[in-house]
């Protein structure tokens, strides 16, 4: 069979066992939920749909948005022919055969349409075969991806795509949707239902509402949980979905998350911040929802270690203690009992003073150090274990601060070329406060070491 018979017929029904997500997919524009500041009147994406543009597409966003429903749209409204295949399953020798196949039809003047669902998981290679096939418009390629295009798409192919980002369904547009599920296809045979209509099933508000905020904006987990409760009323004789109906069907709560996607590196950095920000309540939601998810607790242990030596530092030290005993204590227990001390350790450190004193200080010695060449080790600073290095002068006039009053010498112990040069400046933040005035004692007492010296 050739590849181009593979174009989507509005006429043609949908299985009636498909999955409801499946049967409920939008044949058109007027059908779509969600995604109002690309389809709106007048919005780019509408426009470029409803004037049948050529130009190739990345569409960008979390699952269950309508990537691959707006594909198959826009291959309704068009000419061209559609095919279609996942990035997970195809490779390049099925990428060559597609290409080829579309250059001839070129010469029956047909265009394609090449839909790429999780473009992303290509490699470059692989993406790099597209390229002289959009350049030359064999193809109009569609790409659908749940990973920042930036990072994941080669930027020669990105730059001849019109990326437009998909945003997670809001929940009054997910209610929307469950409820046309629930009606669309009354009076209808089973085998030509799209939708629950010919059940004649009804759903509690608190039901709906439940599914509506599981789903986490992703109409596909929010159309099979209705599904699911839908079946489970129907084997007990019920026509109503209840909120406990809901709730069995749910399980568990559906959490956007991808461990290794954007959305990992997305809510530790709301964790992180949050707790710079010293907002408490912030902080245990997005710990929260990172351990809902699934997340390595070992890896927010890591990241919580780090919050405390990079924005608490110095001014309340015992943080860096009480984060690794909260390490400790995560391994020790398990989930979900070693949870609350990452919670009582991300509390106590958005509570707690910050300081990103010694942060910046070693950032900008490691910047010197980058830059400038290898100063020697002055001489008074240097190990003599020989009499030759002595005869050298190694370690001649080093001050022994504990033989001295205050305990400080007053000799220099950066290369000459940084003598009085400060990389440490303390806030007045918590304990740091207590060790600026410490620095500045220690400062005062070089400066009076020699007359201290003289006169023992």
């Amino acid at each position: 069979m050739s590849l181009f018979n593979s174009n989507p017929d509005p006429d043609r029904p949908v299985a009636h066992h498909a999955p409801l997500a499946e049967r409920m997919r939008p044949q058109s524009l007027d059908e779509f939920f969600g995604q109002t500041h690309l389809l709106a009147p007048g919005r780019p994406l509408r426009l470029q749909i409803e004037a049948d543009d050529a130009a190739s597409l990345i569409f960008w966003g979390p699952p269950g948005t309508g990537k691959t429903s707006l594909a198959k749209i826009i291959a309704l409204r068009t000419s061209a022919t559609f095919i279609e295949f996942s990035a997970v399953l195809s490779g390049i020798k099925e990428i060559k055969q597609v290409m080829a196949d579309a250059e001839k039809a070129i010469t029956y003047g047909s265009r394609t349409i090449l839909f790429v669902d999780e473009i992303h998981r290509f490699n470059k290679a692989q993406q790099d075969a597209f390229l002289p096939y959009v350049e030359r418009g064999s193809i109009r390629l569609i790409g659908a991806t749940t990973e920042n295009p930036s990072f994941e798409i080669n930027a020669a192919l990105l730059s001849r795509c019109r990326v437009y980002t998909l945003r997670a369904l809001q929940q009054p547009e997910v209610l929307a949707l469950l409820q046309r599920a629930l009606t669309l296809g009354e009076g209808e045979s089973p085998q030509q239902a799209r939708g629950l209509g010919n059940l004649h099933l009804t759903a509690e508000e608190s039901a709906l509402q439940a599914i509506a905020s599981y789903s986490s904006g992703d109409a596909r987990n929010a159309l099979n949980a209705l599904e699911v409760a839908s079946k489970l009323v129907q084997s007990r004789g019920q026509t109503v979905i209840t909120l406990d109906v809901a709730s069995e069907a749910l399980q568990q709560r559906v959490l956007l998350y991808d461990k290794k996607g954007e959305q990992h590196y997305d809510l530790i950095s709301a964790l992180h911040k949050s707790v710079r920000n010293s907002d408490a309540d912030a902080a245990l939601y997005w710990l929260g929802r990172m351990l809902a998810a699934g997340e390595d607790a070992m890896f927010i242990s890591r990241r919580i270690v780090r919050m405390a030596v990079e924005d608490i530092g110095l001014a309340a030290p015992e943080a860096l203690n009480l984060c690794l005993s909260a390490r400790d204590a995560m391994h020790f227990l398990g989930s979900p009992e070693g949870e609350l001390a990452l919670a009582q350790a991300v509390v106590y450190l958005s509570l707690a003073p910050k300081s990103n004193a010694v942060y910046k200080a070693f950032g900008q010695v490691l910047a010197e150090i980058e830059s400038t060449p290898a100063d020697p080790v002055p001489l008074h600073l240097r190990n003599a274990p020989t009499r030759l290095m002595k005869e050298l002068d190694y370690g001649k006039d080093y001050q022994y601060a504990h033989d001295l009053p205050g305990k400080v010498a007053a000799m220099d112990c950066l290369p000459e070329r940084l003598v009085n040069h400060r990389y440490y400046h303390p806030t007045g933040e918590g304990r740091e406060k207590l060790l600026a005035q410490r620095m500045a004692e220690i400062a005062r007492l070089r400066r009076g070491g020699s007359d201290s010296d003289s006169g023992s």
